[in-house]
């Protein structure tokens, strides 16, 4: 039962940038046959370096460049995530230039080169300066790429987008050559300077693939098929150049619409064939794997057996069917064979006994079929299982036979609703219920009382979880979805009642959900004697001496055990 590990894991190919890498499989066991679903995260290490998309970036600034000014470098990338990741970059030490990270939405990190001080081209007509990108591994990766900037003469105005960021949304199913949208740069210079043309920034291979820009129009149409199950949104980088070779750019996200082009695909797991004909309720024959790659509610799917078998489908974990005996259907059908001819060979079939230690017995059995009835409804919180011994007799005189064993493990079903064990309902009479004191001085956290309920089923039928349903204050108590504590949400205030009546509900995760209702009294004083009095709506009646004695006595109790309670 143990795993290993068969080849070399590598997370980059296997999960790509996921943030979290997970391998999901199903783990079959034979005899009894069942499937486990595993789940195995693969850790990040830093085997990657950052590297840039080219070796080489040629840009031409001009002299008159007001200092502080920004350009766009583009982006390194990192095949590794969270701390290997892309941390940093660094530029070669120089007079002019300094280059600062940025952060896009969508998590990538790009370079920006920033002008500290102007330019001469008269002094300086070039510069060469190395640009390193740096991950967070221990040690550190990095990569370099050469920065060649041409000092030219000027151009006052850089064109400006409409929008540094535009939006649109496009269906998977979009042919080929459809117009993703529009987009437009103005440049206020004359002449050459302002004539713009449209292109891509740094981008991935992949998304280079995927789109077309019009160098004049600044039109973006699609040129692959999109696919959702693939990738769900792309950024694809623009930019506009004048003819003095200033640049802006900006980002258009492309979010993918998802249709309904995949079918669900079947896939059987195992299968136990031929399977037994005394094979019992509940043994699993096969498993069947259902996925279905669309999103949303184009992605659930709904199994069904077609056609009429003593079969039907349990979900499982994972996506996964279990393929069982139809609990309307015939138990079982014994078979016995007898080598004789004519009466001698003519076998019938009788109840012998068994384990169920019930009259009459839970199962009938058809003398000349062999075919065994359930006689009633089981009940699997009385017996999980029975064994029932058939007798094969002969028609021979004098006649012969033989036993067999028949075991029935009988199904849980969600037939037994919660069972509140505390708080307990008021007797009937009873003048005052169950309740419990809280003083005003208690913290937020303060443990009340605990709900305590069972549930006679097993499995997920017997998972039970608890909500407050009714509270006259509902932001004064709160309830433990697992472990039914009512514990104080807040500080008590003198404007809150003093008596309280809380309802929590007790729900099972069975299907469909049976529940019940527990009701808790609460009395918010400082001690019991304060919180007798408000026990009882009506007035005190005037009382004998007798009875006075009784009371006192009573409250010297309830004030023992309280003294004994705190100390405990």
């Amino acid at each position: 039962g143990n795993l290993y590990v068969s080849e070399r894991l590598d997370r980059e190919e296997m999960c790509s940038e996921a943030p979290i890498c997970f391998v999901s499989f199903e783990v079959l066991v034979h005899n009894p046959l069942n499937v486990f679903h595993v789940e195995v995260a693969i850790q990040d290490v830093n085997d990657n370096a950052p590297h840039f998309l080219r070796d080489n970036f040629h840009l031409e600034i001009n002299e008159f460049t007001s200092p502080g000014t920004r350009f766009y470098l583009g982006t390194a990338e990192d095949a590794d995530v969270g701390s290997n990741s892309l941390q940093g970059y660094e530029l070669e030490a120089n007079r002019y230039f300094q280059v600062e990270m940025k952060e896009s939405e969508d998590g990538s990190k790009f370079a920006e080169l920033v002008l500290r001080r102007a330019l001469d081209r008269e002094s300086e007509q070039s510069l060469r300066l190395v640009l390193t990108a740096l991950d967070g591994g221990d040690p550190p990766r990095s990569s370099t790429a050469q920065l060649y900037i041409n000092v030219t003469d000027a151009n006052d105005n850089a064109p400006v987008f409409a929008q540094d960021r535009y939006r649109v949304s496009l269906r998977e199913d979009a042919p080929r050559g459809s117009m993703v949208m529009n987009v437009s740069a103005t440049d206020a210079d004359a002449g050459i300077n302002a004539r713009i043309t449209y292109g891509f920034g740094e981008m991935s291979a992949k998304v280079l693939r995927k789109f077309l820009v019009d160098a004049e129009s600044g039109t973006i149409t699609l040129q692959e098929a999109l696919d959702f199950e693939d990738t769900r949104s792309l950024s694809v980088a623009v930019e506009a150049r004048d003819g003095g070779g200033l640049v802006a750019h900006c980002k258009v996200e492309v979010e993918v619409l998802d249709v309904n082009d995949n079918a669900p695909e079947v896939m059987l797991t195992s299968v136990s064939s031929p399977v037994p004909e005394d094979a019992p309720i509940g043994t699993v024959v096969a498993l069947v794997k259902v996925r279905d790659r669309d999103s949303g509610e184009d992605g659930q799917v709904r199994c069904e057996l077609a056609g009429d078998s003593p079969l039907s489908l349990v979900a499982s974990s994972g996506g996964s069917y279990k393929v069982n005996n139809a609990a309307a259907a015939p138990v079982l059908r014994v078979l016995a064979r007898d080598a004789d001819a004519g009466a001698n060979g003519r076998v019938s079939y009788w109840l012998e006994g068994g384990s169920a230690g019930t009259a009459p017995p839970p199962v009938s059995v058809e003398s000349r079929s062999g075919a065994l009835y359930a006689q009633r409804s089981f009940d699997y919180e009385q017996c999980r299982e029975f064994t029932v011994a058939i007798r094969a007799q002969d028609g021979g005189v004098p006649s012969r036979s033989s036993t067999a064993t028949v075991r029935i493990f009988v199904l849980d079903r969600n037939d037994n609703a919660p069972r509140v064990l505390w708080p307990t309902a008021a007797e009937a009479g009873a003048e005052t219920p169950p309740f419990e004191v809280v003083p005003r001085s208690a913290e937020v956290g303060y443990l009340v009382a605990k709900v305590v309920a069972v549930d006679a089923d097993a499995g997920r039928n017997a998972w039970l979880s608890y909500e407050l349903l009714q509270a006259p204050e509902p932001a004064l108590f709160r309830l433990g979805l697992h472990s039914g504590e009512v514990r104080t949400a807040r500080a008590v205030s003198e404007r809150d009642a003093a008596k309280q009546r809380l309802v929590a509900l007790v729900k099972d995760h069975g299907q469909p959900a049976l529940s019940a209702t527990a009701t808790l009294h609460v009395v918010l004083a400082e001690s019991l004697q304060e919180a007798l009095p408000e026990l009882s709506e009506r007035p005190p009646p005037v009382d004998s001496p007798a009875e006075l004695q009784f009371y006192l006595v009573l409250a010297l109790a309830l004030l023992s055990a309280l003294f004994l309670l705190s100390l405990l």
